[in-house]
């Protein structure tokens, strides 16, 4: 297992920003990183470099807002001279009730501008994909504030074990493959 891999924590940067819903990508790579600092790499990302059962793992959080994060994650791939199919998203899912997840691999960005910003920068949409349900607003709630509000009080006290089984997803996605992968956690 020589080659490395590159899981990326779609967000936005800041503390504004950084306990919201579209956030939650990011949340799992500190999960992933067990708390490890991230550093800034010349590719406008914040990188953190990990082994998983001696399984090289670049851990990459965006340094710009969501619908730029596609250029930099490109830099960082190619800096890493990394394969397409060595390359996962994680990101907030508005179709998935909160703490159900989804691993996938390709597909539409279904008006996600992380994942359309990535698509278009690496002219291809057929990398994986942690798909994180958030839910969607009740009533008339514009689905543009509420990814961008904090979760509730409910969802922080169920949040760290969402994040935790997303980070597991992503070691057996990487260790075992697409297929075993979700069959154990595809919710």
């Amino acid at each position: 297992m020589a080659d490395r891999w590159l899981v990326i924590g779609l967000g936005n940067p800041g503390p504004t920003y950084e306990k919201t819903r579209h956030n939650i990508g990011q949340l799992v790579l500190d999960q992933l990183s067990e708390n490890q600092k991230f550093s800034s790499h010349k590719s406008r990302m914040q990188i953190s470099e990990i082994k998983l059962d001696g399984q090289s793992v670049v851990l990459a959080k965006s340094l710009g807002y969501m619908n730029e994060s596609g250029g930099p994650a490109k830099s960082l791939a190619d800096f890493y001279k990394i394969d397409i199919d060595k390359i996962i998203a994680i990101h907030d899912e508005l179709d998935l009730p909160f703490n159900n997840l989804r691993i996938k691999l390709g597909g539409g960005d279904n008006g996600h501008n992380g994942l359309k910003s990535l698509t278009a920068s690496f002219s291809t949409a057929d990398y994986y994909r942690i798909r994180m349900g958030i839910g969607r607003p009740m009533g008339e709630q514009d689905p543009a504030d509420f990814v961008l509000k904090a979760f509730s009080k409910d969802e922080r006290g169920e949040l760290d074990s969402f994040t935790s089984r997303s980070a597991q997803a992503i070691s057996a996605l990487i260790l075992n493959g697409i297929d075993k992968a979700q069959t154990a956690f595809n919710s």
